[in-house]
């Protein structure tokens, strides 16, 4: 027979919560952890490959999975719901800075593109200004880089997603494309640039926001007749197995080494053929296979949360109508 409880020990099932609560935050870590380590071997030479004999990439490594855990461990009184909106919040904020960031930077493209291709830049600029415009490094530092930390201060300000935004966006800069084409016989290729350019931030970007709101296409011919506990087993497991592994691998293969699939692109603010004639957002589009694994994610930890908290029988758990099944 056991000893009633007292109120001073953690019941089973709570041990359980911090316990996910601590892997949850842990591969948080992880993950910023990586992209430290990314940003340490790519911008200042450093050796990170992960070995006993190299402390700088054990420490970047293990210093902030110790503070993931000890902070998970010392707030056993936090909700499993409740880190799952929290880390959910972060995505968001994250995901609605980088929409005002590929705004603002696909319409400063398109005017620079257009002072290029029309030859305004000389006359209205001086000739080393006109000069720099022509530059893929010129453009990508001092104005892309700009425009997106802008964004991120416009993403602490607003509370809009910004999807619908943008989907608008799209509908009228295709439709720009029509008029100027049949109505003025006019078209260059930074029109055609700049509807590709943000059709790819509304797709990559969104999905992280759509797998929260359950909108992603599934088939729940099993699942649907699950009871709530099964079906937190089922996204448990499935989040591990699939979700959190296929970022991993895009990440890994995207980001390991200069030579890279995502990081080669970036360090040479790689530009398209036609580039003289159309946007210096080439390099921006292979970041956004980056940004779309460090979202998703980034939400799948928060989904293992949630799903946990179904498991654990927790209470608040959000009404969802989704849309996509």
């Amino acid at each position: 027979m056991t000893a009633p409880d007292t109120g001073h020990t953690v019941q089973p099932q709570a041990k359980s919560a911090v316990t996910i609560r601590a892997v949850s935050w842990a591969l948080l870590a992880m993950l910023l952890a990586f992209l430290t380590n990314n940003v340490l071997n790519l911008s200042f030479q450093s050796d990170t490959e992960l070995r006993w004999n190299n402390p700088l990439p054990m420490l970047v490594y293990l210093i902030p999975m110790l503070a993931a855990v000890l902070f998970a461990r010392g707030t056993p009184g936090t909700a499993l719901r409740q880190d799952a909106d929290r880390i959910h919040r972060l995505n968001l904020y994250l995901v609605r800075s980088l929409f005002w960031g590929v705004f603002l930077v696909g319409m400063a493209d398109v005017a620079v593109a257009f002072l290029r291709v029309e030859g305004l830049a000389e006359s209205l600029l001086w000739e080393g200004a006109a000069k720099d415009l022509n530059k893929p490094f010129f453009v990508g530092l001092k104005i892309h880089i700009p425009l997106l930390v802008v964004g991120f201060i416009l993403g602490a300000i607003t509370r809009t997603a910004g999807f619908l935004w943008l989907a608008l966006l799209i509908v009228v800069a295709e439709l720009a494309i029509v008029v100027s084409r049949f109505v003025f016989s006019y078209e260059q290729a930074f029109m055609g640039d700049l509807v590709r350019y943000w059709y790819a931030a509304l797709f990559l970007f969104a999905s992280a926001y759509t797998l929260y709101d359950e909108g992603h296409v599934r088939v729940d011919i099993v699942y649907a007749g699950l009871r709530e506990r099964t079906k937190g087993y089922a996204n448990f497991i499935g989040t591990i197995l699939l979700g959190l592994s296929t970022c991993w691998a895009i990440l890994l293969i995207g980001l390991d080494g200069k030579q890279a699939l995502i990081n080669m692109p970036i360090l040479n603010f790689e530009v398209s053929q036609a580039a003289s004639i159309g946007l210096f957002i080439k390099y921006q589009m292979a970041a956004f296979l980056g940004v779309f694994a460090i979202t998703m994610y980034i939400q799948f930890v928060s989904y293992m949360l949630e799903a946990w908290a179904d498991v654990c029988g927790e209470p608040g758990k959000r009404e969802i109508n989704p849309t996509g099944h």
